[in-house]
């Protein structure tokens, strides 16, 4: 298949492995920012054949798992309000609220269903107008296009029992909270390759320069994620810190300016919580005030609760990069995958869920 099976010759990853042995000559710690990077390194095996001196760790790129436990207690009161459905992506079914989930609520009665997209979610308001239909927008630029898509489509159709709750976030806000610790220390960054399709490689470069920070943008085949750990490596190895783009095929320099000037007209930026993080200036959007009909939190009036994260969780330094999962007392003893404590043991980007499935015995 093109663009998958190139990308995975055996014959073109294994020079590829020994480069890569080569071209570290100093130690360095690479954050891959994004969840997806995170499974597929694990799921390609790369992390036992790394050189030694380098050392991967993963970062807030699973949306799921950020998203705080006050905004997911919110989601759940609101699917238990009469004359509500709820829509989701199904990541977020079973993700824990400080008391039950989605999926509990959806057991006891709650209208609880699981979309493919937000037009999926618009057809259902179109098919049940005696419902609010409220579509959860958890996700970072990748996804925000669609929504932003979906809420024009329902403005020019007129249908006003269709809302999105946004906790909409934009990926380049956590990394600026995470580099000021200086407690994280970060050599270089796997950049996310389908963020940077919307928001493009440039976006990168002011990180870049302001930390002296090597970045790559990557995709998620073997042979890109060997690619940019090479890059990644040479750059520290030489000193010479800049943006490079492996994933030239899905990124632009510039990213989709289409795609951004819709999101610009439907939204605008606000202060969002994030799990681990806590609240980070402008890192959310929320839905402008002309297309205020479709915003669940201004139709519903909706106040977020307090929440606390589940003792002994450790999740929040697990997306900052801190721990690993093995370091978390819960792991694969009372959190699990049947019995999930934290978002990042539920969510196919989680950390917990790739260290469950393909790396307890690295």
């Amino acid at each position: 298949m093109k663009h998958f099976d190139e990308y995975r010759d055996s014959s073109l990853v294994k020079p590829l492995v020994e480069e890569l042995k080569s071209a570290v000559t100093k130690p360095l710690r690479v954050m891959e920012v994004c969840g997806s990077h995170t499974m597929a390194i694990f799921r390609n095996g790369l992390r036992s054949i790394l050189p030694d001196g380098m050392e991967l760790v993963s970062g807030p790129g699973c949306p799921v798992c950020v998203t705080s436990a006050s905004h997911m207690d919110a989601f759940i009161a609101m699917a238990d309000l009469p004359g509500v459905r709820v829509t989701i992506f199904g990541d977020l079914f079973r993700v824990p609220g400080t008391h039950t989930s989605l999926a509990r609520a959806s057991s006891l009665g709650a209208k609880v269903d699981i979309v493919y997209s937000p037009m999926d979610a618009l057809e259902l308001a179109i098919q049940n107008p005696d419902e609010l239909v409220v579509f959860l927008g958890v996700g970072f630029e990748t996804t925000t296009p669609g929504i932003a898509a979906t809420i024009l489509a329902a403005y020019t159709r007129n249908i006003k029992n269709f809302l999105v709750f946004s906790t909409q976030k934009t990926m380049p806000a956590p990394m600026e909270a995470l580099l000021s610790d200086p407690n994280l220390k970060i050599d270089g960054l796997l950049c996310p390759g389908h963020v940077s399709s919307i928001i493009g490689a440039g976006a990168w470069e002011p990180m870049a320069q302001k930390y002296h920070l090597a970045c790559v943008v990557g995709g998620f085949e073997t042979a890109d994620l060997l690619k940019s750990l090479i890059l990644l490596a040479r750059q520290v190895g030489n000193d010479n810190i800049k943006v490079e783009n492996v994933y030239s095929r899905a990124v632009a320099w510039e990213g989709n300016r289409r795609a951004q000037k819709m999101v610009e007209e439907i939204f605008e930026p606000v202060d969002m919580d994030w799990r681990g993080l806590g609240r980070i200036p402008l890192s959310g959007l929320k839905i402008r005030e002309k297309y205020a009909d479709f915003d669940a939190e201004v139709r519903l009036n909706i106040t977020l609760p307090k929440a606390e994260e589940p003792k002994g969780c450790m999740c929040g330094n697990i997306l900052k990069g801190m721990n690993t999962p093995r370091e978390c007392p819960l792991f694969d003893t009372r959190c699990n995958p049947a019995n999930p404590i934290g978002p990042c043991m539920v969510s196919s980007e989680g950390t917990c869920a790739a260290y469950h499935k393909y790396g307890r015995d690295l």
